[in-house]
């Protein structure tokens, strides 16, 4: 367990790093205080924290398995080397790790949130959330964010005694708003988490726990970085159109001339490496400043801070922010990726339809599952079934269902 720093501590204690193995969380931390619990209350673990137990049952999840054969930008089928759902979770745990443990938050708890994050994205990555989303339009559409907490639950079917994971409320609250308060009553997740209210309020209209916040930046730091190592490696941008963005371009110029003779997977892994460190002692520096400045006595007093705690400074937001912009125009946009994602979104439009109107063409399980539904409740279950594809198996039931191969490529 990690050892908890003294209460009367000053603040100043938490702006220095770390020594390597060194761990300690402040009363800040949500460990700090017990956790509010679980939905269905069971036995403590003897050996594990309630974040530790949640963290081992989010990696022992069913869905957390599919993530190795979904899409985060290219198919898996392109190249080994690209990034999957799995490889870009596992690198936002890795990364919510380090901030964390810089803050003396509680490492297992970012962690897991971080872990969860993405269960809930349907095949073929944001293409095939698109299709979905139009797909259930006038069943309530359909978000990958939503989706995540029904996975956890309510689709994972593994316990006895209980649907979905039973995660404690400190891991559902980060996962429902780690990015920021649910401020539309009638949004996706708003809708989800409603039926919660009689147990413990998830406090939508608060900010979720440092841990929460750390886990978004992570995933933001993860894409960001992943996406231009496998933009470059893809041949869809080069090292001199880099050189002229913001945050990667200084790094791309230098490596361009510190590398001239060097192999190209070293250079483009220099930039990538070096960006994963800016960004992260941006955040740790800039979230250092704003906990001085707040002096939270708990884990309250960051829900109820009016604002994000765990940010970015103002200049890297800005650099972010025109880097994603070069990243959607030669990576996200670029006609070689639309082209396989538009045809991947037919894919999902078409299993859809087919499983909507004709609940036989679905497993046993989810068939029988169907026939006590009214449409609304038919189109979700078809959407939920759809939505726990890999790209794989979406592409296997499409042969299946419509005696044809989808080519994506």
């Amino acid at each position: 367990m990690p050892t908890r720093l003294n209460p009367g501590a000053d603040l100043a204690d938490y702006g220095q790093n770390l020594r390597p193995g060194e761990r300690a969380t402040a009363r800040y931390a949500a460990s700090a205080v017990p956790s509010r619990g679980r939905l269905h209350v069971e036995p403590d673990c003897t050996t594990r924290s309630p974040f530790q137990r949640d963290r081992d049952r989010v990696l022992h999840s069913s869905a957390f398995r599919r993530l190795a054969y979904k899409t985060q930008v290219f198919l898996p089928h392109e190249g080994d080397h690209y990034r999957t759902r799995l490889t870009h979770t596992l690198e936002v745990a890795q990364i919510a790790r380090t901030i964390a443990r810089q803050l003396r938050l509680d490492e297992d708890l970012a962690e897991t949130i971080a872990l969860a994050h993405d269960l809930g994205h349907s095949p073929f990555g944001h293409a095939g959330e698109r299709a979905l989303d139009t797909a259930m339009g006038d069943f309530g559409g359909f978000d990958h964010n939503a989706q995540s907490v029904r996975v956890v639950t309510k689709l994972e079917r593994k316990y006895l005694a209980f649907d979905g994971l039973n995660l404690t409320w400190e891991t559902l609250e980060g996962l429902v708003k780690h990015n920021g308060p649910i401020v539309a009553p009638q949004s996706a997740v708003a809708k989800v988490v409603r039926r919660f209210d009689d147990w413990r309020s998830l406090e939508l209209d608060k900010w979720a726990s440092a841990e929460a916040q750390v886990a978004s930046l992570a995933d933001d730091i993860a894409y960001l970085s992943h996406d231009v190592d496998d933009g470059l490696r893809a041949g869809l941008i080069s090292l001199g159109a880099l050189s002229e963005t913001p945050l990667a371009g200084g790094m791309a110029r230098e490596v361009l001339s510190l590398g001239k003779n060097a192999e190209p997977g070293r250079s483009i892994y220099e930039i990538t490496r070096r960006m994963i460190t800016v960004m992260v002692g941006d955040v740790i520096e800039e979230s250092r400043r704003r906990l001085t400045g707040l002096a939270p006595g708990s884990a309250d007093d960051i829900r109820h801070a009016g604002g994000a705690t765990v940010a970015f400074s103002e200049q890297m937001f800005a650099d972010l922010a025109q880097l994603r912009r070069f990243l959607f125009k030669s990576v996200y946009h670029h006609r070689k990726v639309l082209d396989v994602m538009e045809r991947a979104e037919q894919i999902v439009r078409d299993l859809f339809a087919r499983y909507n109107v004709d609940p036989a063409s679905l497993p046993e399980d989810w068939r029988d599952a169907s026939l006590s539904l009214d449409p609304h409740g038919r189109a979700r279950l078809a959407c939920d079934f759809l939505a726990g594809q890999t790209d794989r198996y979406a592409i296997a039931e499409y042969r299946r269902l419509f005696d044809a191969t989808a080519e994506l490529r």
